[in-house]
């Protein structure tokens, strides 16, 4: 599929590098990458080809915002609709909210959220606004030592947007999380490893072979199937009131899991060979 903001690339092992490409504006974030990268995720989720996600920058930044030189509403926001909380509540993919009030990096995380496969964020530069708050949807965030990351909406007028605040407390805890937010700096990738955000930083040579490795890592040898129910359960489970929730979707993807590819990875552990998984992620049952 050919797009206007973004690259992608497939290797040999299903992993996709998945490249934000507008290097001349600093990849800064648009209504088109926004739907480019909710429909690049959406396929993804279903095209069995696809194993993992690994997203960067191309040239020097990773997204350096939203692109503020856009007529009218910048966010790409429809000003003259009346819009309730039962509005969105009842009828949140119904026009005119659908495209004139959701907000679009909210559409992108939730895509990829919603991706049964492991998504790494390769954070090879300036990454601001919704060039910051779009990894928080991603499994992994690693970044480069040039990166420089920023929650900066307070400094603009606005509020973190991307379902950033049900993410970002979840990831580095809710202080963190508001003392980011409120003083709204650019921290550097060692502020941002120090804060929790990160789980590694690389020199910039570094930083895309080691995503890569990471992603090799999840992928090969491991059951798609498996592997994408249990992205669904740690994200919902983590959120669950108790843990006897938790164990009712465990009780039923075990059940399932243990008469797919689970039956292949118990021969291929007794026969001591690799396993040969034939479970798609696309087929993953509904356990909640």
């Amino acid at each position: 599929m050919s797009y206007q903001t973004l690259r992608e690339e497939i290797d040999d092992d299903g992993i996709v590098t998945l490249t934000l490409d507008r290097p001349d504006a600093l990849n800064a974030f648009t209504v088109t990458m926004a739907t480019e990268l909710e429909q690049f995720f959406r396929r993804a989720a279903d095209d069995d080809a696809v194993r993992a996600v690994v997203v960067t920058g191309a040239g020097r930044a990773f997204c350096a915002g939203m692109d503020l030189t856009r007529e009218g509403n910048v966010f790409g926001l429809d000003e003259d609709v009346a819009v309730t909380p039962d509005d969105l509540r009842d009828r949140l993919t119904e026009e005119p909210f659908q495209s004139g009030v959701r907000d679009t990096g909210g559409k992108v995380t939730l895509a990829i959220h919603d991706c049964p496969k492991p998504v790494i964020a390769a954070i090879n530069g300036p990454a601001v606004g919704i060039g910051a708050t779009m990894t928080l949807a991603m499994d992994i965030r690693m970044a480069s030592t040039r990166a420089r990351i920023g929650f900066v909406f307070g400094r603009i007028g606005i509020v973190p947007e991307a379902a950033s605040t049900w993410f970002l407390p979840r990831i580095v805890g809710l202080q963190q999380a508001l003392e980011w937010i409120y003083a709204a700096d650019i921290l550097t990738a060692e502020e941002a490893l120090a804060g929790r955000l990160l789980r590694s930083v690389h020199e910039p040579d570094d930083l895309l072979p080691a995503a890569h490795d990471l992603a090799r890592s999840f992928v090969r040898n491991r059951s798609p199937h498996a592997l994408g129910l249990a992205k669904r359960l740690l994200y919902r489970n983590a959120g669950t009131p108790f843990p006897v929730d938790a164990h009712r979707a465990d009780s039923l993807a075990m059940w399932h899991a243990s008469q797919a590819d689970g039956k292949e990875g118990v021969r291929a552990f007794l026969e001591k060979r690799d396993p040969e998984f034939t479970h798609r992620a696309s087929e993953i049952p509904d356990v909640f």
